[in-house]
């Protein structure tokens, strides 16, 4: 195999020492610009790169994050949020020589032996909590166990990490008041798990305007499977014409989409007999018939901000929240004025 150049190679390159090329190569005083400049170019000439293994050895970090997620493989599978949030995560941690371990769990019991096993080990340099719950245990267990972290959202707990989040309440306000001004007086929501925090605070924003319009509102909880996305569909369709909703807000684009597929299934047509929309903004929706109705999410940008600002938080720097660009609607061809019914 090819030797990895080393900064003895770097040195040789550049006509300088061993102890200059150190000095440079890890941004410390010492070294006037123009030999930093000089020690730089030789190393991208030569192929060098920092050793990971090396580095965590002098500096003691693992030059790692952590991410623990405790979901049914199913719906992680079938939820384009994960792969697109992970994908602005390495945006960053690529840019910055740093790595993902990811840790997909079954249960809380494995969920706290995986944080107790890589802080221990010292494999990540701090955490990142999504899915937030009620009185969530993983705020105290970071703390006791002294690592960092990021939560996505804010915790209903106390807790000194900095958090990242996203304004929704405009967003679904203007989505419900949306598909009043069509017409629809009935109105479901096919909500999220609500032991996650996200999930119940869309629902209680949901019924809050659904109330303040006077809109007939009835409430389906799942667990954010399509699956079940699915079963809500079928026993809302299953109701009396009278009450029967005209149109669905589903708590994700995932659900919204097999809850479309039902529908059609059904005969109905989408939006003349119902509308439907998701909450993610996600890809997919897009690329569904007709295009799905929805929130504008950018799971991207959430990983971005999540990635940048743990690793902020590891460099030394005082912790800080930070909020991303407000949901808002996205207006496709899944909803419509309701038929009128003769």
């Amino acid at each position: 195999m090819e030797r990895r150049p080393t900064i003895v190679d770097v040195a040789r390159q550049a006509g300088v020492s061993k102890g200059l090329v150190s000095l440079a190569l890890n941004d410390r005083p010492g070294v006037n610009q123009a030999t930093k400049e000089r020690i730089q170019a030789a190393a991208a000439e030569i192929g060098w790169r920092p050793n990971p293994a090396a580095r965590s050895l002098t500096s003691r970090r693992a030059y790692a994050l952590g991410l623990v997620v405790k979901r049914d493989p199913r719906i992680i599978e079938t939820d384009p949020f994960f792969a697109a949030f992970i994908a602005g995560l390495e945006t960053v941690l690529s840019d910055r020589g740093q790595v993902l371990v990811l840790s997909v769990v079954p249960d809380a019991g494995a969920e706290e032996r995986s944080y107790r096993s890589l802080a221990a080990d010292g494999r990540v340099d701090g955490f990142i909590l999504t899915d937030l719950l009620r009185h969530d245990r993983r705020i105290a267990l970071l703390a006791e166990l002294g690592v960092r972290g990021v939560t996505l959202g804010e915790p209903d707990v106390p807790t000194t990490l900095p958090a990242v989040r996203r304004e929704y309440e405009d967003g679904i306000d203007d989505l419900v008041r949306y598909l009043a001004g069509l017409g629809h007086e009935r109105i479901a929501h096919v909500a999220g798990n609500e032991d996650m925090l996200h999930g119940r605070a869309r629902r209680e924003q949901f019924e809050r305007v659904a109330a303040a319009l006077g809109i007939e509102a009835r409430v389906v909880p799942t667990d954010f499977s399509p699956e079940q996305g699915a079963d809500a569909t079928r026993t809302l369709l299953a109701l009396d014409p009278g009450v029967r909703p005209t149109a669905i807000v589903y708590g994700n684009d995932p659900m919204a989409v097999a809850g479309m597929a039902v529908a059609q299934g059904a005969g109905l047509r989408i939006p003349d007999d119902l509308s439907v929309t998701g909450l993610d903004g996600s890809q997919i929706g897009q690329f569904v018939y007709p295009a799905l109705t929805t929130l504008d999410n950018d799971p991207v940008e959430w990983g971005r901000v999540v990635a940048s600002t743990l690793l902020d938080l590891v460099d030394g720097h005082e912790p800080v929240d930070r909020s991303l660009t407000p949901a808002r609607l996205i207006v496709r061809g899944s909803t419509g004025a309701p038929t009128p019914r003769h």
